[in-house]
This record gives C-alpha cells, sequence and structure tokens, in this order.
C-alpha cells in the first residue's frame, strides 16, 4: 500500500532527465517539512535554473544576431574603411598591442572587419606576443603581466559555506525551534516558582538537547558538503593538448592563457573564445550556446571558435583569444553551477516516507497532546481546583506541549532523504578512490539495479596498448612482432613499397610524432595511431622528414560511422594522391588494384582476394584487429571541397594489431554473471576479432549469439526481440547500433542497462541508456559530458566496483530506513499509549531528542557507510520493478517493534512490582529503566539491522569502524545521561542489577531478530 502510494505520488522523478514540472510536484507533496533549508539542500535549485535558461536564450539571440552581422560584413568588408582603435596605456605597459575587450568583441561578435583591421590571425597572434607554430613563452613576468591583463581561464563559483552556516541551517527546524521557546518559557515558570538554579534544570536540558542536536546534525552535513566538494574539483578537471615554448603538452584547461596555441580533435570541447589558425573539416557544434542543432563550419573564412561549443568532426589549432569570466560560456557556467544536482528517485521516495509518517506523527502528537491536558483537568476537577491554576500547572501544561512537539521531531523521519546522500556522498567519494568518477549522484543508486552492461572492447576489455605483431604487404605474410622483424621486412620488400607504406602511415594519421622537452620522440595519437607510427619508425621512416616531402590537400577523420579515415597529398613531383586507411573489409571492398610481390600494381583478381581475405580472417581469429591501407591517384581536377573517392584504390597491405585482454577482465565477467548481470560486447571490430576476445573473456558462451551491426540493422521488431536476450557479441556495429540495441533493452525487456562510450558518436547511447559509462582516458569530452559514470582508468573492472557500490548504497539506505521506521512505530506506539492510558508519557522532551539523534544522524553514519562485500555480487539485480520496502523489511520492522513495545509495556504496568520500586522516587526511577531499556533496545536493533536476511550480523563489523564507533559514543553517552545528567535529562542512577536488565532487554532483541529472518515473506 505504501510502495503503491509512493509510486503514484513520488514515483516520477527518473534517475535522469526528469522535466522540471516533475521536480516541481513533489516539493509541493511535501506537506510537513521540519527543516526545508536542511531536507531540500541537495535538490535542485529551481528558480536558478530557470536563470540559467533565460540567460542561454539571452545568448542565443545575440550569437544569431552575431552572425547574421558577420555574414552581412562579408559582403561589404572591401569598401569598409578600418575602425578606430587605441591601445590602452595598461596593454601597451604589459608589452601587449591589444586588450581583452577588443579581443572579446572581435570573436564573441564574429567581427571580420576588426579582425581585418587588425591583420587577421597572425596579426592577433602577434599584438598577443605568440606565435602560432611555438606558442606562448613561458617568460614569468611576461606570463604574469598576461594574466593579469586578459584574466584566467576559470569561471566564478559560488563561496563555500562554512560552518556556522549549516549550524544556522540546522537550528531552522520547526520543531527545534518551539521546543526552543518551550525551554525558555520552562526557564522563566521555573525559576519564578522554585529559584535558580532548580527552576532552571528543565528548561536548561531541553537547551543543552537542542545545541547538541544541531551541532551534530551541522557537522555531518558540514563533512558531507566537503565531499561533494572535492568530488566536484575531480569533475572539473579536464586536460588538451596544448603547444607552449614551441613543444606539445597536455594542460588544464583553466591554466590557459590568450595567447596559447591548442590543438582540436573530434569530441573535444572548445575550452576558451579563440579563432582558427589551421586544420581540416572541422564541424563545430553550438547548439550549447546558440540553440542551433545545425553544425558550423570552422575555416578561416569563419574562424570563431566559442568557449563550450564541441568539435562534432574534423582537427584544427586554436589560437585563445578570451577566456574565463569574459565569455559567455563563463558567465552560463556560474548561472548553472548554482542550479545544482537533480535529485535522486530514492531521495524522492524517501521524501514521500517521510511525509506519510510526519502526518501520521502529527495526528499522534495532537492526540497525545488532548489525552494529557483531558488528564490534568480530570484531577483538577476532582481536587475541586479546576478555576485556580498554579505555576506548577503551567510547567506541566508546558511539558504535555513539549512532549507532543518532540513526538513530532522523533516521527518525521527528516534524516530519510538526507542519508540518502550521505550514503551516495561516501559511495562516491570512496568510488574515486576506486577510479570511478560519478557525475550523476542518482547513477550510484541506479548502478545497483543494473541487469546488462553493454561494453566497448577496445581499451575497456582490452588494454589500449596497441603493437602490429602481423603484416601482409606485397601479398606476403609476415610477423613483425620482434624487433629485428621490421628491418628483415624491410629488406623483403620492393624499395617503391616501402615508400608508398611509410607514405600512407606517416600521412594518412591522426598521430604526430614529436620532439618532447627532454629530446626524445613521443608518439601522439589514437593507440591505433600510435600503434602504426612505432611500426612505421621501426621500418626505418623519418615521420617530420615525410610530412614535409608533400603537402596535405584535405583530411577526412576517422569516425565510427564511415570506420576510415582518408587524406588527400600533393606529391613533390606533381599530382594528387589519396591515401585512406580504416576496416579491412571495407576498404579491401574498395579496391580494384593490389601492389605484388615485385611492387608492381596489378589487378586485384579472385585469388588475390581470396589470399587477403583468409588473411584478414586468419588475423581476426587471432584476436588481432586489422587495419588495411590503400592509395589511389587522383585526376587533376579534384579539388579541396570534393569528398574523398570511395573506390578504385590500390590495396598496399594489411597490418594486425595486438591489443591484449586486460588482466581481471575474465574475473570480472564472471562475478557478474554470478551477480546476475549481463554482459554483452558491442564493438566496431571486425566479427571474428570480436568472437576471439569474447570467449577469451568469458563473454561469449556456447549458446550466445554474435552478430555484425548491418544484419541487426536488418532485422525486423520481432526478429531483433528474439534475438537480443541471446545476443552477447555485436561487431562491426555503429553508433545508431548501440543506440538500438539500448533501446530494446530498455523499453521492450525492461532491462536497466549501462553502457560504455568513448567517442563523440557513443553520446546518444549514454544518454539513453540508465548508465552512462564513459571512459576517462580514452574518451572525448562529448562522451564524458553524456555519461552518468567515468571510468578514470577505462577498466572493465572499474565498472563491476561501480555496480557493487551501486548495490551497497541501495542495501545500505534499506537497511537504515528498516532501523529508523522501527525507532519511529515504537517511540510513537509508547508515548502514545501511555499518555492515552496512564495520563503521563515515560519519555521526555530531552530524552525524545536523545532517541531522535541517535536514530537520524548518528544511525545514518552507522549503517549508510558500510562497505560493499563481495556477497553482494552473489545476489539477483533488483531490476526495474523491484520495492523499496521489501516485505522482508516490514517482517524485520513489525516484528522488532512489537518485541519492543511489549518489553516496554510490561516494563511499564509490572516494573514497580518487578524492581520492588517504592517511594516518592519510584516513578523517576521506573522511566529512567524504561528509557534506558529503550535505547539498548536501539543499539542492539542497529546491529541487527546490519543484516537483513543473514543470521550472523557480526561479519566484518570491525571492518566499519564508523559503525563501532556511533556504537561506542551512543552506550557511552547513555551511562553519561542516566548517571550524571539527571537533573537536566530527568534520569535517576540505577543499580547494576537494573543496568543489567537494560542492557539485557535490548540483547533480546538480537535472537529475536535472527528468529524473525527465519520466516520466510
Amino acid at each position: 500500500m505504501m510502495e503503491s502510494y509512493l509510486n503514484e505520488n513520488f514515483g516520477e522523478v527518473k534517475p535522469k532527465h526528469s522535466s522540471e514540472e516533475v521536480l516541481q510536484r513533489w516539493r509541493n507533496l511535501c506537506g510537513i517539512v521540519k527543516n526545508p533549508k536542511r531536507r531540500f539542500r541537495f535538490t535542485a535549485n529551481l528558480s536558478k535554473r530557470y536563470e540559467a535558461a533565460a540567460m542561454r536564450r539571452t545568448n542565443q539571440e545575440k550569437l544569431r544576431i552575431a552572425v547574421l552581422v558577420s555574414k552581412a560584413a562579408l559582403q561589404f568588408i572591401q569598401g569598409v574603411q578600418p575602425s578606430d582603435y587605441t591601445v590602452p596605456e595598461e596593454a601597451k605597459a604589459a608589452g601587449f598591442q591589444i586588450c581583452a575587450d577588443e579581443l572579446g568583441s572581435i570573436v564573441e561578435g564574429h567581427d571580420l572587419k576588426k579582425l581585418k583591421f587588425h591583420g587577421g590571425v597572425a596579426g592577433i597572434a602577434e599584438k598577443l606576443s605568440t606565435s602560432t607554430n611555438d606558442g606562448l613563452t613561458t617568460d614569468g613576468d611576461l606570463l604574469d603581466r598576461r594574466k593579469d591583463l586578459y584574466g584566467i581561464n576559470k569561471f566564478t563559483e559560488s563561496v563555500g559555506r562554512s560552518f556556522w552556516v549549516f549550524v544556522w541551517e540546522a537550528l531552522q527546524d520547526m520543531t527545534l525551534m518551539i521546543l526552543g521557546v518551550c525551554a525558555f518559557v520552562s526557564l522563566i515558570v521555573g525559576i519564578t516558582m522554585e529559584g535558580w538554579p532548580k527552576g532552571a534544570h528543565d528548561g536548561l536540558g531541553i537547551v543543552a538537547s537542542i545545541l547538541l542536536v544541531v551541532f551534530v546534525t551541522a557537522t555531518s552535513d558540514y563533512r558531507q558538503s566537503l565531499q561533494f566538494k572535492d568530488l566536484d574539483k575531480e569533475k572539473k578537471k579536464i586536460a588538451i593538448q596544448v603547444t607552449r615554448n614551441g613543444y606539445r603538452q597536455k594542460m588544464s584547461i583553466y591554466d590557459l592563457l590568450p595567447g596559447d596555441i591548442v590543438h582540436l580533435a573530434i569530441g573535444d570541447q572548445v575550452p576558451a573564445d579563440g579563432l582558427f589558425v589551421s586544420g581540416f573539416s572541422v564541424l563545430i557544434d553550438e547548439s550549447s550556446l546558440t540553440g542551433e542543432s545545425e553544425p558550423i563550419m570552422a575555416s578561416a573564412e569563419n574562424p570563431f571558435l566559442l568557449s563550450g561549443t564541441k568539435v562534432q568532426d574534423g582537427s584544427c589549432k586554436m589560437l585563445v583569444t578570451t577566456v574565463g569570466m569574459r565569455t559567455q560560456w563563463g558567465k552560463l557556467m556560474a548561472t548553472l553551477s548554482e542550479g545544482g544536482d537533480d535529485e535522486t528517485p530514492l531521495q524522492v521516495k524517501l521524501n514521500g516516507v517521510a511525509t506519510i509518517i510526519g502526518k501520521i506523527g502529527l495526528f499522534f502528537a495532537v492526540v497525545t497532546f488532548a489525552v494529557l491536558v483531558q488528564g490534568l483537568l480530570n484531577r483538577k476537577w476532582q481536587e475541586g481546583t479546576h478555576w485556580s491554576w498554579s505555576g506548577d500547572d503551567a510547567l506541566e501544561m508546558l511539558e504535555f506541549f513539549a512532549i507532543s512537539v518532540t513526538i513530532v521531531v522523533v516521527a518525521v523521519p527528516e534524516g530519510l532523504p538526507l542519508a540518502v546522500t550521505l550514503s551516495l556522498a561516501f559511495a562516491m567519494k570512496k568510488m574515486m578512490n576506486d577510479k570511478a568518477l560519478v557525475r550523476n549522484l542518482a547513477a550510484c543508486e541506479t548502478m545497483g539495479s543494473a541487469t546488462c552492461i553493454c561494453s566497448d572492447k577496445t581499451g575497456t576489455l582490452t588494454t589500449n596498448h596497441m603493437t602490429v605483431v602481423k603484416s601482409c604487404f606485397c601479398m606476403n605474410v609476415k610477423e613483425v612482432s620482434k624487433p629485428n622483424d621490421a628491418s628483415s621486412l624491410c629488406s623483403e620488400l620492393p624499395d617503391s613499397a616501402v615508400k608508398l607504406m611509410l607514405q600512407s602511415i606517416f600521412n594518412n594519421t591522426g598521430g604526430e610524432v614529436v620532439v618532447n622537452k627532454d629530446g626524445r620522440y613521443e608518439i601522439l595519437g589514437t593507440p591505433t595511431d600510435t600503434a602504426l607510427l612505432e611500426f612505421g619508425l621501426s621500418l626505418g621512416g623519418d615521420f617530420q622528414a615525410e610530412r614535409q616531402a608533400s603537402k596535405l590537400v584535405k583530411v577526412e577523420p576517422f569516425n565510427s560511422v564511415k570506420k576510415r579515415m582518408g587524406v588527400v597529398l600533393e606529391l613533390p613531383e606533381g599530382g594528387l594522391r589519396a591515401h585512406c586507411k580504416g576496416a579491412s573489409e571495407i576498404i579491401l571492398a574498395a579496391c580494384d588494384k593490389v601492389v605484388n610481390a615485385n611492387g608492381d600494381v596489378v589487378p586485384l583478381d579472385e585469388a588475390s582476394v581470396n589470399h587477403l581475405q583468409v588473411t584478414i580472417d586468419q588475423f581476426a581469429c587471432e584476436a588481432l584487429r586489422t587495419l588495411c591501407l590503400a592509395y589511389m591517384e587522383l585526376e587533376k581536377g579534384f579539388s579541396a571541397e570534393n569528398p574523398i573517392p570511395v573506390s578504385g584504390y590500390t590495396c598496399i597491405g594489411v597490418v594486425g594489431i595486438k591489443d591484449p585482454v586486460r588482466p581481471g577482465v575474465k574475473e570480472s565477467v564472471a562475478v557478474c554473471r554470478s551477480a546476475g548481470i549481463t554482459v554483452r560486447m558491442v564493438t566496431g571490430d571486425n566479427i571474428n576479432t570480436a568472437k576471439a576476445i569474447a570467449r577469451e573473456c568469458g563473454i561469449l558462451t556456447d549458446d550466445g549469439i554474435a552478430i555484425e551491426g548491418p544484419n541487426f540493422r536488418e532485422k525486423s521488431q520481432e526478429e531483433m526481440l528474439e534475438i537480443i536476450p541471446k545476443l552477447q557479441v555485436m561487431a562491426r556495429s555503429s553508433p545508431l547500433d548501440k543506440h538500438t540495441l539500448v533501446k530494446h533493452l530498455r523499453t521492450s525487456l525492461g532491462e536497466v542497462v549501462a553502457v560504455t562510450g568513448d567517442g563523440t558518436n557513443d553520446a546518444p547511447a549514454l544518454h539513453e541508456a540508465d548508465i552512462g559509462l564513459a571512459m576517462g582516458i580514452a574518451g572525448t569530452e562529448v562522451a564524458k559530458e553524456s555519461a552518468d559514470v567515468i571510468i578514470l582508468d577505462d577498466n572493465f573492472s572499474t565498472i563491476v566496483t561501480v555496480a557493487k557500490w551501486g548495490r551497497s548504497v541501495y542495501i545500505n539506505i534499506q537497511k537504515f530506513v528498516q532501523f529508523q521506521l522501527t525507532v519511529n512505530v515504537v517511540a510513537l506506539i509508547v508515548n502514545f499509549s501511555s499518555a492515552c492510558l496512564t495520563g503521563n508519557a515515560p519519555l521526555t522532551a530531552v530524552q525524545l531528542l536523545w532517541v531522535n539523534m541517535i536514530m537520524d544522524t548518528l544511525g545514518a553514519l552507522a549503517l549508510a557507510t558500510e562497505p560493499p562485500n563481495d556477497d553482494l555480487m552473489k545476489r539477483s539485480p533488483v531490476g526495474r520493478k523491484g520495492n523499496f520496502i521489501s516485505n522482508v523489511m516490514w517482517r524485520n520492522i513489525l516484528g522488532q517493534s512489537v518485541y519492543q513495545f511489549v518489553v516496554i509495556w510490561l516494563l511499564q504496568t509490572r516494573g514497580k512490582a518487578l524492581f520492588r520500586l517504592e517511594g516518592p522516587d519510584s516513578d523517576l526511577i521506573l522511566n529512567t529503566l524504561i528509557f534506558n531499556s529503550f535505547v539498548f533496545c536501539q543499539v542492539f536493533n542497529e546491529i541487527s539491522s546490519r543484516e537483513m536476511e543473514e543470521i550472523n550480523v557480526f561479519k566484518g563489523i570491525l571492518d566499519n569502524y564508523v559503525f563501532v564507533c556511533v556504537l561506542s559514543c551512543t552506550a557511552f553517552f547513555q551511562i553519561i545521561i542516566v548517571e550524571f545528567l539527571g537533573t537536566f535529562a530527568n534520569t535517576s542512577p540505577l543499580t547494576l542489577s537494573q543496568w543489567f536488565v537494560s542492557v539485557v532487554v535490548g540483547f533480546l532483541g538480537m535472537p529475536i531478530a535472527a528468529g524473525l529472518k527465519m520466516i520466510p515473506v
């Protein structure tokens, strides 16, 4: 019943992409909130989001106008007089010829007229005292002056809150404020009646309890906020390739300055405003800034690149002109960062639980107050003193009111939604140490329910350290894994073939061979490019000489749809030549000629095709990644605007690249299988390579299906639904195939899907999946931005760790909910029934505040921060339909509540006789005994709550020092309260036998909890 109410009213919030209306709706349903500031601290700030949306709309309008103006200016630019510009003195004094505002207006305003006036990109570079080839010089003095004049590439962030802000927010609790007023009135009446200090004890007791609750709460919240701050810093770590002092190097985007030369490639985010220096086929997606979905071509004619936009295709060099808060993106980010993260489905559900119980608690509190007051009126009526009221009567009424308010304090489980945040913050911090960076809080929860992981092959299941180990050039297959093999290959091949091969390897690449600061050669680029360049160097090739010998006319970078890369060269002796490389069967199908054993170009006959096809299959079956290299001579009329031809090539040869399986992957896949998680491999590689590696990893089983993307695409809806449950490997897949697979798994089969991705084209699948996992090393910025978790070491085993932590978070919160609901139920029923039947409440306001702190802040600390154990991965996943408050939990809650209530009721009715309590203090001693037994029931129930179904609850207890620490502190403070703080807490020191009974009563809850676990549900 509760679950259906929660799903109906609080179940609309999804782990990601929830609409603002949905987020607003559940907030409106939260009727009883003691402290809105604290309850909604870790939820999205919707008003700030509306602000950011408005700002984005203004930006879009501004930029649209700027683009239109610049297009119009292009037509009239010839007849325009140069604009007047005077270099400000401060810029001159710093050694520069242009100021930050002028630079900003050129790029942001797409102002071609001003750009021409300043001498184009080369002129701007000169005025910024930089070189488009060697970048900035890091002479200390000039660098500092540059920072002072142009600013740094950082966005304004909201100032971190101090500890006292959290104390102030904890004090905003409505019930604590009412209790504060009660304490104040109690102090005044008490001191008036009984004088100082005796009359002040009750009031001071409540004040001390309020302060203790406030400081413990504030400390817990403050530590949590620090953890989130650390994670935010990690999220923002983005590195980019930059040329400085003539050397290419990786640098944080936050260290960029105007004048830096940045190298952008497909999938990168433009890190600052700048100007295009040189490059090929650069398509820029400006939708994040302008809202325009159509990509813009960046070139020498349209050189403006804006911060925050994405490189959709191509690669280029960019001159940084404007950084940080001077860019539109900087201003937008400052507003967006205040919008906060979306709340997670569990947070929302537990807000729902808190609301239901809060309403019940409020009803009980009002009834309790009414019953207690009626009892007082009856007594006064019988005594005939109903017309004369004394200070004692007023104090009694005040105590009744305080008890009722405290019942609300205990009944409204404000800590439930916050326990989720505490558990998530703890898990995120620990996952960071395990090389997983969580970008979206809800991913921690969702990963615990995952039933399927669709993983890439390259770099995730394999090491991504690629080397060419086999080759087939001039129809001759040779192993080249040893250092001497390459030189013997050279001697066996005709010189013309070697020359052609080196020209292809060194020119048709996205990588580069550069000299680093130590004077050593360093190869930059993707692992595939690096492997080929390394092979080229081992053949005795010279990268720089080869690049300078011919001129690049056109580059079509590799992408996962075409599965090929092509370049057009202008040869030194004249004429144009196209080179292409890519998926072997695709390139081979585009060839009609081949270089034979003598180095001659001959037609590609059936025997040659079969020989090459068998070679490719043989390489693939050995788990090698195969690439085919080809070239063609182009006609004179070819221009850079024309696409590179897709057929008519001459095959140069095939290489087999080894990418070994990562250690530990096979074991991780086995762990997933035992945890009920299906692992599927989705790769762009050859099907035989994919099958070989899938078998080695334990992914492909005898009854599993391996299919190629093009075949999968052609299947009908019914055929797809028949294949997908058994599908284990998809080879030669396009990003669209991946997206289709994920969509079917989620919608048609109801699976909770985690997907890995690294390329720009993976963004739709990462977005569609329940959990998008981007690769931290090989992944592009576009992929990382679409992902929920970034796997920092690109390792499949880390994904399994994320799943384990996800399950741990989910179960920890269930344990805490079970524990807290038990305390809620018992505290409510005990005080209510006692008030109704005896006319007084055994637990006073101060005692209830202490109980509230045990179950709320301290309970959350103890139970919500349990580290995961290996047994978690032996259970089935919760999946999409699992109930959060399960039948197992209800069994444990109700069973434990009945036991505790019966024991306390017995103590209340038979306690005096059992312990032979007589005299004026007998009621006080009995109530202390009840309070003590109640607290120890919670202490032992906390231990029992560590496992919801297992009998052995002590397993690994010492590994969780937080749990041990919380229990020890609870027991220690309980002794102090009972023995030494009696005047404030309304307790009386107990004898050893009474202490023994209290502890035994609590301890007996454990065998009862163990017995309950035997009852099947």
